[in-house]
């Protein structure tokens, strides 16, 4: 069993919460990393968004997914939790998904009930959904294919009606899932987010974004009903309006300063820092000096 899923269950099940913070490459995962945020969570948006440049309608496939993750963990030392959209097809396709998400060290993933390709309901007008007799299969397949029983899986419900997303989150939670994650859209209200948590007898995996009713949450309500809160999409908007910001002044400029651009720029040594190149360096001269 992998030490750091068991420590996070255990966090969660003794009633704290796990706050995270959205990554959509390694670096922006590094520097979540090397934040005081607990943990990372892979956005699907904002991978997508990063490694191909389009929006969040399941373009992308598992193995870009997994791939970028995969990146992901080989560089941070905090738990990730993965954004595994539909689980990529039927009850089936999400076995694989989670086994190769697994594989790649995640400690947590989320699976949702829309179908595929899904679309991301911060942005898209309308998200079709399974039946839920099938997502049931996908959350009982989720389940059954997990190697470490310590692995998470969160179950995600798409549909609006708050009456059917309440009756979807205590199948999935009979089907196994250890969280469940409601859509901002779906409730319009705290009361919502209190009577699905009690309903389904699971603690909840929230999405905090800017501009949303969840927005305005105090930390002791989130903590009351969430073991995971997550800011999804922060670093990724945060990173297009520094660009935007500094390359519309530099486009405007057309010289040779760099400087007192509208959004202040790491310096050279501190990126090192940040991305560890002192430590590369000591590593290829040890090796070098071994003859």
């Amino acid at each position: 069993m992998n030490p750091m899923r068991e420590a996070l269950r255990q966090r969660i099940t003794s009633g704290q919460t796990f706050w995270m913070a959205g990554a959509q490459d390694a670096l922006s995962a590094l520097l979540v990393d090397q934040s005081d945020f607990d943990g990372i969570f892979t956005t699907g948006f904002g991978i997508s968004a990063s490694l191909l440049g389009q929006p969040d309608m399941e373009v992308y496939t598992l193995t870009e997914n997994v791939a970028a993750v995969n990146r992901i963990a080989n560089v941070v030392h905090k738990p990730i939790f993965a954004d595994a959209d539909t689980g990529y097809g039927n009850a089936i396709n999400v076995a694989r998904t989670v086994r190769e998400f697994e594989k790649a060290g995640v400690a947590a993933i989320s699976i949702e009930d829309q179908l595929s390709p899904k679309r991301c309901p911060a942005a898209a007008a309308v998200m079709p959904v399974v039946s839920l007799q099938e997502g049931v299969a996908r959350i009982k397949a989720a389940v059954d294919a997990r190697v470490d029983p310590n692995f998470l899986i969160v179950a995600r419900t798409d549909v609006l009606d708050p009456n059917e997303a309440i009756d979807r989150a205590g199948h999935y939670a009979q089907a196994g899932a250890d969280l469940i994650q409601p859509i901002s859209r779906t409730f319009k209200d705290y009361a919502g987010l209190l009577q699905l948590r009690e309903a389904s007898g699971r603690r909840l995996s929230l999405q905090l974004m800017q501009g949303l009713w969840m927005s305005q949450l105090s930390r002791s309500q989130i903590e009351a009903v969430a073991a995971f809160a997550t800011y999804p999409i922060v670093t990724l908007m945060s990173t297009v309006h520094a660009l935007q910001a500094n390359l519309h002044a530099l486009a405007q400029r057309r010289n040779g300063s760099v400087d007192d651009l509208p959004s202040a720029q790491a310096t050279m040594a501190q990126f090192k820092d940040i991305i560890g190149w002192q430590a590369l360096e000591e590593r290829q001269a040890y090796y070098e000096n071994l003859a």
